[in-house]
């Protein structure tokens, strides 16, 4: 087994982390993204038409998250992430070629069914695929960095929207989005399509304890990414079988739950709160043209959060509960303020937020030991998006009353609470954090 501590990883490693920045780079190098509003607008849709559509896309998320994990863990996780962008970029394609409400519907349920396909078989994948190599304790520090490749991705998206709209209008701008999908979809054929458990052997010093007999369904291994699908063995679990397993290892394992809910609380306010940085942004007193360089701020600290990731990993449970208390102070101090200067403030939430959001990625990740690893993890998908519906609720309801900076405040109160409660309950249980000496065997699992 390759030592996680080594600092040249494995060359298998390496191949497999770049195989997911070059997928993570090109599934949101969508110019679409920052016009998308723009076409629906000129097409002649009213702005309820356009919320509606937004409900459709939530809806179908939601709805299909589940389902798909549990697909995820029954059959080729590979498969799926192949397919995820090629669903996207018949959305896209039906959008440009006949715009109108019916289409953007229907496209939008696709895009929604791209994500879900997408979500938790990548996470899934890229975790198992690190614990077979005896890399698991790598696996915050590559989605990390992952996140941060999506997010330069959505930085050229924004950059690159203007002049190819100028010069081919909203046909070229789609054009541009199905050719990134279509590409993200041949990265993805190099994803290795392995799905046999790590060996048995002690975890070294700072990483998650392997537990092999609950890991992906046995079957022989590929070898080296881009090879022939194994054969499913007879110990592989079907659709709905993945889907009980999934569920149950939630419904019985409190550590798994918790985990759950943790990444749903850390990471649905701030990336909900995201959506309205523009009307803060408006109300420091700016103008329209400045706007985009105070959001800037909070984008260069969405992607430094992600490349901290490997530093992170150090903090304990209690650290973790700092750093998230911090962000939010950090994230009410920079609204409330009301002027340019308080968005430096908010980029640094925002960085903070990143990293926590990864940290509870790695800590869900290493605390799933069932079958059903990528069903799991759309739990936790479908659960961040349920609570962003809310929180897209509640900020209406208090933006209108107070106004953004107050609704901004109000929502990153609920950091200082999840982090009062994330030290609590390390202390009562005794489970140190990731990355600090494995955590379920120090919890007696």
């Amino acid at each position: 087994m390759t030592p996680i501590s080594a600092r040249v990883p494995d060359p298998r490693v390496r191949r497999l982390a770049a195989t997911l920045y070059g997928y993570a780079f090109l599934s949101e190098l969508v110019l679409l993204y920052p016009v998308y509003a723009l076409l629906f607008s000129d097409t002649g849709l009213s702005v309820w038409q356009i919320s509606s559509l937004f409900v459709i896309w939530s809806a179908s998320s939601i709805l299909l998250e589940v389902p798909s994990g549990a697909w995820a863990d029954a059959v080729s996780r590979r498969l799926l992430l192949c397919l995820a962008p090629l669903v996207s970029a018949a959305a896209f394609a039906l959008w440009v070629i006949v715009p109108s409400y019916p289409a953007f519907a229907v496209g939008f349920v696709l895009w929604g069914a791209g994500g879900a396909l997408a979500s938790g078989a990548l996470e899934a994948l890229v975790f198992t695929e690190l614990d077979r190599l005896g890399a698991a304790g790598r696996y915050a520090r590559t989605i990390g960095r992952a996140r941060t490749a999506e997010t330069l991705a959505l930085l050229a998206s924004v950059a690159l929207a203007a002049p190819v709209l100028a010069v081919g209008g909203y046909p070229a701008v789609g054009a541009a989005s199905v050719l990134a999908c279509l590409l993200a979809a041949a990265v993805a054929t190099r994803f290795p399509g392995n799905r046999t458990p790590a060996p048995v052997s002690p975890a070294p010093s700072g990483a998650a304890r392997t537990n092999p007999a609950a890991t992906d369904p046995p079957a022989a291994a590929t070898g080296a990414a881009g090879e022939p699908e194994p054969e499913p063995g007879e110990d592989d679990l079907g659709w709905w079988a993945s889907l009980r397993a999934g569920l149950a290892e939630v419904r019985a394992d409190p550590a798994v739950r918790s985990a759950v809910l943790l990444v749903a609380a850390v990471t649905a306010v701030w990336g909900a709160l995201d959506e309205y940085t523009p009307l803060l942004a408006r109300d420091t007193g700016v103008a329209a043209e400045t706007v985009p360089l105070l959001l800037l701020l909070t984008w260069v600290g969405v992607s430094i959060g992600g490349l901290l990731a490997p530093a992170g990993e150090r903090l304990g449970r209690r650290g973790q509960a700092a750093l998230l208390g911090f962000a939010g102070l950090a994230l009410a101090a920079g609204a409330l303020l009301g002027r340019p200067v308080g968005f430096v403030l908010v980029g640094l939430a925002f960085c903070g937020l990143q990293l926590a959001s990864v940290l509870a990625e790695a800590r869900l990740q290493a605390r799933i030991t069932g079958p059903g690893r990528a069903t799991v993890t759309s739990l936790a998908g479908m659960a961040t998006d349920l609570t962003i519906i809310v929180v897209y609720a509640g900020y209406g309801l208090v933006a209108t009353a107070a106004g953004n900076g107050v609704a901004f405040a109000v929502a990153a109160a609920v950091y200082p609470l999840v982090a009062v409660l994330l030290a609590l309950g390390g202390r009562r249980r005794g489970v140190p954090a990731p990355g600090r000496g494995g955590q379920r065997a120090a919890a007696g699992r």
